[in-house]
């Protein structure tokens, strides 16, 4: 059996999260609204309407562009895509061909396994969305909420060589357009949608076969079980001598199975010709300028700076820098403490990010400020508390507001270090356990754990555990 090489190149949707539409005043995001309630002449292709730019969305487009490294040209322009669909009401997309916001750029995708590889960007550029098809029973029904909805479509060069490598892709970008905060990158709304092209060829060939594109991709899980099922197909048609024809498939994620939708259009087919209704897009060097005054560090490098300046393993470093804003608490904190990061890292990565999945809140609206997190640790290192303090000090300082000294006063939660009290308590844990205590004389030290959480729960986890630890090692040797 021939060895072959998988091919594959994606076409994403991203929905930006502007207030609304791109051609309109209706709002942008309609998810939850009834069928066909947030639309209007503009947006349902009404005869004599005329389109109007939404300013916001091209200095969105603008800042991906840039973070993806492409030329942004001075002028851009829209075009008409003419095709025929239930869904499209005008008969045409306004969309940009040649000349477009965003040209090349390219971006770097580590993978688990401490590799990584280069995607380069072959399109950049805008265009609004088409309504929603939806097949029920022995009819098909149309909403129109999306159309006119903004969108980035941005196409890669054929550079992946795995579903893997795709999905990948795929989240490096969802990160990368929620950090920028250009989108909500929900794929289960359709805010990123992926279309992906697939070939086959020989293993060292260079030359690029026939293509299918799968559509209708709304998951991570879809987009890999839909490129393997694809790739595994066109293996057996060409171990068959059967060739690969072009065309476009849908997927069913209910069936997990592939479904031919028709012959796949060229370029040619969409006649494309400059849109009359839309003047060009001039980016001036002030309006750029002012569109990237407070362009921020991107994701990849924040997580390099993060494991070379703080010393963090690359997992802390990828968990702090899945989301900007999870990134700046983390290190708000550690400016604050001033100490070992790794200890600001544990507690982030654990509790705080708890609290956060828990509460569905974002981590600016956190009672417990990256200031308070930091003076908790520091209570911490002085030996005033002791992490099982700590942690009760952290639920009531989320529920309170109030400062962890302060919670610490109220609450009683000083560690007792005094070795006196303590041997007074490890004396009392002694006399109430003799079998256990005859059990670590006869040789099960292993048991000197459970004799600490002990004196541990006596105490009321404000005993130091390394005194009672040591307090007990001598007591019991006798």
């Amino acid at each position: 059996m021939t060895a072959y090489e998988v091919v594959i190149g994606l076409e994403t949707h991203i929905q930006l999260n502007t207030q609304s539409k791109i051609f309109c005043s209706c709002k942008a995001d309609s998810w939850e609204d009834a069928p066909n309630s947030n639309i209007c002449p503009v947006c349902a292709g009404l005869p004599g309407v005329l389109p109007v730019l939404n300013k916001a969305v091209i200095e969105k487009a603008v800042l991906l562009a840039h973070a993806m490294g492409a030329d942004i040209p001075e002028v851009s322009y829209f075009d008409r895509k003419n095709y025929f669909y239930p869904d499209l009401p005008k008969g045409f997309q306004i969309t940009q061909y040649d000349i477009s916001v965003g040209k090349g750029g390219e971006i770097d995708i580590p993978m688990e396994d401490g590799g990584a590889f280069k995607v380069r960007i072959h399109k950049l550029h805008v265009e609004e969305d088409a309504g929603k098809t939806k097949n029920e029973r022995n009819h098909r029904l149309i909403d129109f909420n999306r159309c006119g909805v903004p969108l980035i479509e941005m196409v890669t060069e054929p550079d992946l060589r795995s579903a893997e490598q795709a999905a990948q892709y795929l989240i490096r970008l969802r990160q990368l357009i929620r950090w920028l905060g250009i989108s909500e990158g929900d794929m289960e709304k359709g805010h990123l949608r992926a279309d992906a092209n697939v070939s086959i060829r020989p293993k060292g060939a260079d030359y690029l076969n026939p293509k299918t594109e799968i559509k209708n991709l709304n998951s991570m899980d879809a987009l890999r079980t839909a490129i393997h099922t694809e790739v595994e197909r066109q293996v057996a048609e060409m171990e068959a001598g059967r060739p690969i024809k072009p065309w476009t498939l849908s997927w069913d994620e209910n069936k997990n199975e592939l479904k031919k939708m028709r012959s796949k259009e060229t370029e040619a087919d969409y006649r494309y010709f400059r849109e009359p209704d839309l003047l060009p897009v001039v980016m001036d060097d002030a309006w750029k300028t002012a569109i990237l005054h407070d362009f921020p560090e991107l994701p990849l490098a924040r997580r390099q700076r993060f494991i070379e300046s703080y010393g963090l393993p690359v997992y802390d470093a990828n968990v702090l820098t899945s989301e900007r804003a999870l990134s700046d608490y983390f290190e708000a904190a550690v400016d604050a403490y001033r100490g070992e990061a790794k200890k600001i890292s544990n507690w982030v990565m654990n509790d705080v990010l708890r609290t956060i999945n828990e509460e569905g809140v974002q981590p600016q609206e956190l009672r417990m400020t990256p200031a308070y997190l930091a003076e908790m640790q520091i209570l911490i290192d002085r030996n005033i508390i002791n992490n099982t303090s700590a942690k009760k000090v952290l639920q009531k300082v989320m529920e309170s507001g109030k400062a962890p000294a302060v919670v610490v006063e109220e609450e009683g939660l000083a560690s007792v270090s005094d070795e006196g009290a303590i041997r007074a308590i490890v004396e009392k844990v002694i006399a109430d356990n003799p079998g256990e205590v005859a059990s670590y004389r006869g040789g099960k030290e292993t048991l000197i754990g459970w004799f600490v959480g002990q004196v541990m729960r006596a105490s009321r986890g404000k005993a130091d555990a390394k005194t009672a630890q040591k307090l007990l090692k001598e007591l019991l040797g006798e």
